[in-house]
């Protein structure tokens, strides 16, 4: 029985195929005075609900569209907020080391950090700069802010730096008034002290204030004189009752470095401070 009304259903759809063929034929092959009144008829009644349910479609898919439109300008107007203050900080960077260079005029080499120093782990990082820009080991690594580190290993193109924080760091400095000399060196290697700096080697008698600026003192003639270093922010401890030794807080992070100058010229005279003072105006 079910073969037979299959059967049924299968001969009753064919008849409506060919019934449909036949009633198309016929008007298409009636005149236009004919056809056009009647196909007018047929959509403003038996079609006339197709025909809705299809505007309906257009205009659903036409909103989704305008949705998704909206949707991917709504994302990419986030996306770009998102990143927008780190791109003024660094075009402000970059203004501050344009703005140092050309107090500088020359004998320098700008670079671009290709390795940044990890937050907590590397301690040196290699730029974009080396033999062929002229850069020297032991050429001093400067931001607009103060000193970033030395170069230690010079290749064609690029130049390995360390930084400060490396336990091997060592520099000639000076208070900002000349009134006190010593060494400054990393105060830690492990935890948050490996981001501050000490100055080692102040005779116990001459007393260094919270805040003072510590800058290069050139002694040595590795470092050019008046490069900022940090400033004072407590006192360490004392050895043996001679000496006194301050923590500095850095003036620059290395982790925060993107672009640096090495100075490469020939040994500079006189006292940086005032360039990198001028660094630090507000444009």
């Amino acid at each position: 029985m079910a073969l037979g009304a299959d059967r049924y259903a299968s001969r009753g759809d064919t008849f409506a195929f060919l019934g449909c063929v036949l009633l198309s034929v016929a008007a298409m092959s009636l005149p236009e005075r004919i056809r056009d009144p009647l196909a007018r008829g047929l959509r403003q009644t038996v079609l006339a609900p197709f025909l809705a349910l299809q505007q309906q479609t257009e205009l659903l898919s036409a909103s989704l569209a305008r949705y998704d439109a909206v949707v991917a300008q709504r994302d990419s107007a986030a996306l770009a907020a998102t990143f927008l203050p780190e791109l003024r900080g660094e075009n402000t960077r970059l203004r501050s080391l344009l703005g140092l260079g050309q107090r500088l005029s020359s004998g320098y080499v700008p670079a671009e950090v290709l390795r940044e120093p990890e937050p907590t782990g590397a301690l040196t990082f290699i730029v974009s700069a080396g033999k062929k820009q002229g850069v020297k080991p032991l050429s001093a690594v400067v931001s607009p802010d103060g000193l970033v580190g030395i170069v230690s290993a010079v290749d064609a193109k690029t130049s390995v730096v360390v930084s400060w924080a490396h336990p091997e760091f060592r520099a000639s400095a000076m208070a900002a008034d000349g009134s006190v000399y010593g060494i400054v060196a990393p105060h830690g290697s492990d935890g948050p002290h490996v981001w501050l700096l000490e100055l080692q080697g102040v005779a116990y008698r001459q007393l260094v204030p919270v805040g003072t600026m510590i800058l290069t003192s050139g002694l040595g003639g590795v470092l050019p004189r008046g490069i900022p270093i940090g400033t004072v922010v407590s006192v360490a401890g004392q050895a043996e009752g001679w000496e006194r030794t301050y923590v500095i807080r850095p003036a620059v992070h290395p982790g925060a470095v993107t672009h640096v100058m090495i100075l490469t010229g020939p040994p500079i005279r006189g006292d940086l401070r005032s360039l990198f003072e001028a660094s630090g105006e507000t444009p």
